[in-house]
């Protein structure tokens, strides 16, 4: 295998932001778990590895999270040797949804306030 194979053979495949479907964001969104992910990238640096998350989940559905998020339009993953790497697609959310992921986010943290209290 030559090493221009072996490099996109790694490459992770992303819906363009045109392909981006509101119906599949709010779907990725809606699990707890995906959520708690979305808001660590969020409040964090812009790019983390899957294995910094300490997720209540095995291995296995802890990428399957990470995939729904990625097929649906919400982050980006990219290799980076050899760690996968997250980043959350922000911009190309606010252009396609104006205001969705700064709202979820601003709900996210209420509730959390609210069950809190």
């Amino acid at each position: 295998m030559t090493r221009q194979s072996a490099t996109a053979s790694r490459e992770l495949e992303h819906p363009a932001r045109d392909a981006v479907r509101l119906e599949h964001v709010l779907h990725a969104l809606s699990d707890p778990v995906r959520l708690s992910v979305v808001r660590r990238l969020a409040d964090g640096p812009p790019e983390q590895a899957c294995s910094s998350f300490d997720l209540p989940v095995s291995k296995s559905t802890c990428t399957h999270h990470f995939r729904v998020l990625r097929e649906s339009g919400v982050i980006n993953q990219v290799y980076r040797g050899t760690a996968k790497m997250n980043a959350l697609r922000d911009t190309d959310l606010d252009v396609l949804f104006p205001g969705l992921l700064t709202a979820v986010l601003a709900a996210a943290r209420a509730q959390d306030g609210r069950e809190a209290g």
